[in-house]
């Protein structure tokens, strides 16, 4: 079903818009969240009490760990980006999709199939061991056919525009489309086996393997998991809010100096490693530079609010965007921080990081999605709100109470054992074995637990409210106008 956007507004003639799509994306992203998340409390489990796993080999944690990580980026982040990216590109160019329904509807399946097939692969004991690329060389092969599908279909769209103005979240999709294929294809290359077998070995070997590897790993977060989302968070934070964007000229500086600065931080990564010295260094000091875009483009969003502060009472779906912009600020502080190589001395290895990546995935992604969510589902489904505001507000508190205990115990954790390890006693030896510092840290791994429980039970109650959303029979009479492209503040 599509949905007609009438143009009074805009004087425009109405557009048949493609929200088939952005429906099925939207209800995978909502699915394969239930599974990530839910993968990650058993993951968790594990990690407390590793009997867990009953001795099973397709349930030990290096089998489920890569579909946690797979199910809650490409999966859950990559179905919400897929669903918000068709969303807003039709709206704010004010044209249908490029390529008709089919080629759409091949994007959706064909991403699916990748990701069940990843997921079955990873479990089977099929990996190449790289870090956010685990799939072998022929599901790599697949996704990089769905993804020139997904970059055709985008920009296609942008170029039939009528609108002379590409608004900046339009933008951030692109970045994020083109630097993906790009990263994907770099970090792939592969050579099988043979052509009958399922396994293949990475054409890099050694230090430059976990270069390459990092330089995709880092741009994975920057590209896939910061410029896609902030895409949404340009787009939705405006529109629930009701609000023109803070400063449009900010937001082009926060584009152009966060994807020149984001390719070069990977380096970051292997601090204290074979890779030479000023590599690190190179990684490290573009780190710490990222800090000034990323709050630029964290206060761009909160100061958009202006005036508006009041929606957060009664709009749900703002107040999770708008705690996650607060959350994105965080984190792309702490990430600076924990580059600088004294500090990282300390960070490396430890669970210090764990805490940093979930600050981000959670607090960041998870909630600027669900923002998105709670707007997009009485949209798409032609509803006058949600089912229960009440639902959707004890959604947000026990998300965030979850969240809290989780990276607040990740970062006890993690300076726990970083200065179990570097213990020395008054004759040069270590003060502690391994073991110990396993032992001492274990009551936090049970306190993630009942994080990732919460986290979980949240999204739970999300899916029954947006369930009983789409069953009510509270229709919106109006059919949303379309009103050119997005307000911007007079600069």
């Amino acid at each position: 079903m599509a949905s007609t956007a009438a143009a009074a507004d805009s004087g425009l003639p109405p557009v048949v818009y493609n929200d088939d799509v952005v429906r099925k994306f939207t209800i995978a992203a909502i699915f394969w969240a239930i599974v990530a998340f839910l993968v990650g409390v058993v993951l968790a489990s594990e990690l407390a009490w590793p009997q867990v796993n009953l001795g099973l080999s397709f349930i030990n944690f290096g089998r489920l760990r890569p579909v946690h990580t797979s199910g809650a980026i490409f999966a859950f982040g990559g179905s919400a980006l897929f669903a918000t990216a068709f969303y807003i590109v039709q709206r704010t160019c004010h044209v249908r999709l490029f390529g008709g329904r089919a080629l759409a509807d091949f994007i959706f399946w064909g991403y699916q199939f990748f990701i069940v097939m990843a997921a079955l692969s990873y479990v089977l004991g099929f990996s190449q061991g790289q870090e956010y690329a685990e799939p072998e060389w022929h599901l790599d092969l697949f996704l990089t056919v769905i993804w020139v599908c997904f970059a055709i279909v985008f920009i296609g769209t942008v170029m039939m525009r009528t609108e002379p103005h590409i608004y900046v979240a339009n933008w951030f999709y692109m970045a994020f489309i083109l630097t993906v294929a790009v990263l994907h294809i770099g970090n792939n290359i592969a050579l099988p086996v043979n052509i009958y077998t399922a396994k293949s070995y990475n054409i890099f070997s050694g230090t430059q393997n976990a270069l390459v590897q990092w330089w995709y790993g880092h741009n994975a977060v920057g590209f896939f998991l910061t410029a896609g989302f902030l895409g949404m968070m340009y787009y939705f934070i405006p529109k629930a809010a009701g609000r023109p964007v803070y400063s449009y000229r900010l937001s082009i500086v926060h584009f152009w100096s966060l994807i020149f600065m984001y390719i070069w931080a990977g380096p970051h990564h292997l601090h204290w490693t074979a890779l030479p010295d000023w590599a690190q260094t190179l990684g490290m000091a573009f780190s710490i530079m990222l800090w000034m875009p990323s709050w630029g483009g964290m206060i761009n969003g909160l100061m958009t609010l202006s005036g508006a502060w009041d929606k957060l009472r009664t709009d749900p779906g703002l107040r999770f965007s708008v705690t996650a912009v607060g959350f994105y600020g965080m984190s792309t502080f702490e990430g600076p921080v924990m580059s600088i190589r004294s500090v990282n001395a300390l960070s490396h290895y430890t669970d210090w990081g764990i805490g940093h990546v979930h600050s981000g995935s959670l607090g960041w992604v998870a909630f600027i999605s669900f923002g998105a969510i709670y707007y997009l589902v009485p949209s798409l489904w032609n509803r006058s709100g949600l089912y229960s505001k009440k639902l959707a507000a004890w959604h947000y508190w026990i998300a965030t109470f979850g969240i809290v205990l989780y990276i607040s115990s990740m970062w006890v954790a993690g300076i726990m054992e970083g200065l179990m390890w570097r213990a020395y006693d008054s004759q040069g030896f270590l003060q502690y074995s391994f073991l110990e510092s396993v032992v001492a840290v274990h009551p936090f791994y049970v306190i993630r637990l009942l994080g990732g429980l919460c986290f979980l039970s949240g999204a739970l109650i999300m899916v029954y409210n947006l369930i009983m959303t789409v069953r009510s029979q509270r229709t919106n009479p109006g059919i949303e106008p379309f009103s050119g492209a997005m307000p911007v503040a007079a600069e």
